[in-house]
């Protein structure tokens, strides 16, 4: 399989609501995750930072030029490998020691981690066989309730355990933006993982349902709209009713 050089590993594309779109378009889009860059008047916030095989900082200038708050939805191995490149760093507290302690298994990059998740490989050294996650100890641990201030912009923590135990969505009431990590994206929800919980994840889908988001950034796939984010979580709360 050929190899990407790391100019050509990141694309970047610039969304409404001073909203950047980073990712990394040579892994297959189910293990590919969206990375989001929020442009605030005093600092800036960075959602999820991908799987760190190649320097987010060094290639992607956008998230070196003012001080940024790099959020991790949660700590799965697509969401934090370039988390130890930013100085402040914040996670659900049910997450915390995760973050700082990464083990193959306990960010699923076992099983997932396989040269069959690219289109194209990361430049070298990278081999699937030895990629790991770097610990990135939180220097800012988050609760349900919690704000994420960007000076002109605030952000509340909502807790959406389910996918995993310190999973949350970033909600900014002001302009009706929603980042929803992996717990509702657009495409197939993985609600199997060793730490998921299907109580857990139900009581989630209900809470954000009654969160009037009017466009929504996730974890994987595509942003959609308001009335799309209400039609994905009735249709899964409908199957999970036919199945009890």
């Amino acid at each position: 399989m050929r190899r990407i050089a790391p100019k050509d590993w990141y694309a970047v594309k610039r969304l409404d609501d001073d909203v950047t779109y980073i990712c990394e378009p040579f892994i297959q889009e189910f293990y590919r995750c969206n990375m989001w860059h929020v442009r605030g008047r005093d600092r800036d916030m960075l959602v999820d930072s991908g799987m760190g095989v190649v320097s987010l900082r060094e290639w992607v200038p956008l998230v070196t030029e003012r001080k940024l708050t790099a959020v991790a939805s949660h700590t799965h191995f697509d969401h934090i490998g370039c988390h130890h490149e930013f100085d402040c760093r914040a996670v659900h507290a049910a997450e915390a020691e995760l973050l700082a302690h990464p083990t193959r298994a306990n960010t699923l990059a076992d099983p997932y981690v396989a040269d069959e998740i690219f289109e194209a490989l990361p430049p070298e050294p990278y081999a699937s066989t030895t990629y790991a996650v770097k610990a990135a100890p939180a220097t800012i641990v988050l609760a349900d309730g919690d704000h994420i201030d960007l000076g002109d912009r605030r952000f509340e923590v909502i807790h959406t355990p389910g996918h995993s135990p310190g999973g949350i969505a970033l909600w900014e009431e002001k302009t009706g933006v929603l980042f929803s990590g992996d717990i509702l994206y657009d495409g197939p929800l993985i609600e199997d993982t060793y730490h998921a919980n299907a109580d857990d994840y139900l009581a989630s889908m209900e809470r954000l349902l009654r969160i009037p988001a009017r466009i929504v950034h996730g974890g994987h796939f595509p942003s959609f709209s308001g009335e799309r984010y209400r039609a994905l979580i009735k249709d899964w709360l409908a199957k999970k009713e036919k199945t009890i």
